[in-house]
């Protein structure tokens, strides 16, 4: 049966230009169209589709007030498009906070030198999400999500809200990933699947890590400050992170994380020092490599090839990492779609660095964690709720 589709945005062109894109693949089927928010709100409600995909800037209802009507009351994936702009990145960031589940250049041409490959990425990402099940996280919830740690304005902040859209909202409106579950037991315990690992089964190493190095695409920018905003501000690694994301989103990406967090978090530049306690987000656009400076790292941020696939790309920073410390590096894949991270993961796992993937019932998108795990280059695989508390059991050096 085909996945239902609703399309929203003020332009008909536009409209017009996703439905048919949408329709010309069998598995896919646009049952409405909305004009602006407030008829999205109203068709999620009554047609029950299985994805949306949602514009930003739309008359009478805004894109991001709709996707939060829409998780509080009648949870369903959500596509953004956005404007490659620093505005529209700052917009499709809080929309992400809202609830939204991925997003896309509204521009195809953004999407894809070839407009064929274009076609093809979006029809995918809308299968990607109407397959999977909304997760309900057992730990997060809109009022529990951290208070911006900097008070005072700097020049970075400007550009960027200093904490996320969720945070403003009333507890009623938190997104199904976010809400609280059902059950009342206690993370640790709860399961998705007899792969899923538990906290406690988690014994620490004992390990000597250099760095800390995170993977991920489809989902990840919610899963990365889940994660992130539980850090202390003494982590005691550098931590790199690798998330597919267009160059005008990273700047404004890592100083919302930045405000969030108890650690720093910066856009990675060429030449940095890696330092513990600061997380490195690799440039949009751009390809990050680790390389040994004395005890410690450095990054040489370089643009790599039209050839690739991904920019940046989780293989190639997790390839350097092998070639910079060996094993001495704990890696973890999160959601996201593709294989990209296994084979630069296989390469660590081969010098006897630590693997570990999320689980599936807590990705957004099963395909990156899934290429690693499933081939046994991952020992463990990890509900969400649950990878900050496993990652700082075995960074602990004591």
């Amino acid at each position: 049966m085909a996945i239902k589709v609703l399309v929203v945005d003020d332009s008909s062109f536009f409209r017009r230009r996703v439905s048919e894109i949408v329709n010309q693949d069998p598995d896919l089927e646009v049952v409405a169209v909305a004009v602006n928010g407030k008829e999205a709100v109203e068709m999620a409600a009554k047609l029950k589709p299985q994805v949306i995909t949602m514009d930003i800037e739309m008359p009478v209802m805004d894109g991001i007030t709709a996707v939060r009507e829409i998780m509080a009351n009648n949870p369903i994936p959500i596509l953004m498009f956005s404007s490659l702009t620093h505005d529209g990145a700052k917009a499709t960031l809080d929309a992400l906070d809202a609830g939204a589940l991925d997003f896309l250049p509204k521009r195809f041409e953004d999407i894809a030198t070839n407009k064929d490959d274009a076609i093809l990425l979006l029809q995918q990402r809308i299968k990607a999400l109407g397959r999977r099940r909304m997760y309900r996280s057992s730990s997060l919830s809109i009022t529990s999500l951290p208070q911006p740690r900097r008070a005072t304005t700097t020049a970075a902040d400007t550009h960027t809200s200093h904490r996320p859209l969720s945070s403003r909202l009333p507890p009623h409106a938190a997104p199904v990933a976010a809400r609280s579950s059902l059950s009342s037991a206690p993370a640790d315990r709860q399961t998705a699947n007899p792969t899923t690992s538990s906290v406690s089964s988690i014994r620490a190493s004992g390990k000597q890590y250099r760095a800390l190095l995170i993977g991920t695409s489809t989902g990840g920018p919610v899963a990365l400050q889940k994660v992130l905003t539980a850090f202390p501000a003494n982590y005691p690694h550098p931590i790199v992170l690798i998330q597919h994301m267009p160059a005008a989103f990273t700047p404004a990406f890592a100083a919302r994380l930045n405000t969030l967090c108890k650690i720093d978090v910066k856009e990675a530049a060429n030449g940095d020092v890696m330092r513990p306690g600061c997380a490195y987000l690799a440039p949009g656009g751009m390809q990050l490599m680790i390389e040994r400076n004395g005890s410690t790292g450095r990054l040489k941020i370089v643009s790599g090839t039209h050839e690739m696939n991904y920019k940046p790309s989780v293989d190639i920073t997790f390839a350097s990492a092998s070639k910079a410390f060996g094993g001495d590096v704990l890696a973890v894949v999160l959601t996201g779609m593709g294989a990209d991270g296994r084979e630069g993961a296989r390469m660590l796992k081969s010098v006897g660095a630590t693997i570990w993937a999320q689980d599936e019932a807590s990705c957004v998108v099963y395909g990156m964690p899934q290429a690693v795990f499933s081939t046994g280059i991952a020992t463990h695989s990890i509900s969400l709720d649950n990878m900050a508390e496993a990652i700082l059991k075995e960074s602990s050096r004591g």
